[in-house]
């Protein structure tokens, strides 16, 4: 039996931002199917509806892949695409398997021999990286840093001589609620030579994006409670 097609479909970055982030060809691809994979059932509606999606909203099945679910059988989410039916895998912001959980539905999609099809939309990881002057061609991204103030010191210690031993930007984040308490830990563990570049509610109507060495970070004042932020270090040579 032929199998389906896993289409993998960004989803915007902000509110407000929907426009910035459609491709003619994602709107035709969420219009020829009806079947989804979400980590967020709400935020998924409310993009396909934005995205302008003519199947009716109580026709569509959706999977829902959220935290509580991750444990459980694959078996559920492959059904249509075993059974030749294309499905679209949706993150709750940005490009699924990115920094998000999706990937294990990609490697498992992989696995099964199924076609996995990426659509183009944005990656708040890589549109940090764009903005912030540092090296595009070597870049790691490290996720969370410990949430413990003495390892994360020394974890942010470690980043920064990664990024002058291997000419390497270091990209990494924090859950926004504690992006303020990262920001101070970043200043006090880095020397003042070291790049900053912070990268702020990425496509919203109040995007923040600013590069500076850590000595005139420690002049700025800047409040980033609760707005997504990546922050990258890098070092100059």
């Amino acid at each position: 039996m032929t199998k389906g097609t896993l289409f993998l479909i960004p989803v915007p970055l902000a509110e407000n931002a929907a426009h910035k982030s459609f491709t003619s060809y994602l709107g035709d691809t969420i219009n020829s199917i009806n079947t989804y994979i979400v980590e967020n059932e709400k935020t998924a509606r409310k993009f396909l509806k934005e995205a302008g999606i003519k199947v009716p909203q109580s026709d569509l099945v959706i999977h829902d892949y959220g935290k509580h679910k991750r444990n459980d059988s694959f078996v559920p989410y492959f059904k249509e695409l075993m059974t030749g039916r294309d499905v679209g895998l949706m993150s709750e912001a940005g490009c699924p398997g990115i920094a998000d959980p999706g990937a294990d539905i990609v490697a498992e999609a992989h696995k099964r021999g199924i076609k996995v099809v990426p659509l183009v939309g944005p990656s708040s990881i890589l549109l940090a990286l764009m903005a912030s002057g540092f090296n595009g061609q070597s870049f790691t991204f490290h996720g969370y840093l410990p949430i413990d103030k003495v390892e994360r010191a020394k974890k942010i210690k470690e980043l920064e001589q990664l990024a002058d031993k291997n000419k390497q930007t270091q990209i990494f984040i924090e859950t926004p609620f504690r992006n303020n308490h990262l920001f101070e830990d970043v200043l006090k563990s880095c020397q003042p030579q070291t790049l900053l570049s912070i990268a702020s509610n990425i496509t919203s109507e109040d995007e923040y994006i600013k590069t500076l060495p850590i000595a005139l970070w420690r002049k700025e004042r800047i409040d980033l409670h609760k707005k997504p932020t990546i922050f990258s270090l890098y070092r100059q040579f």
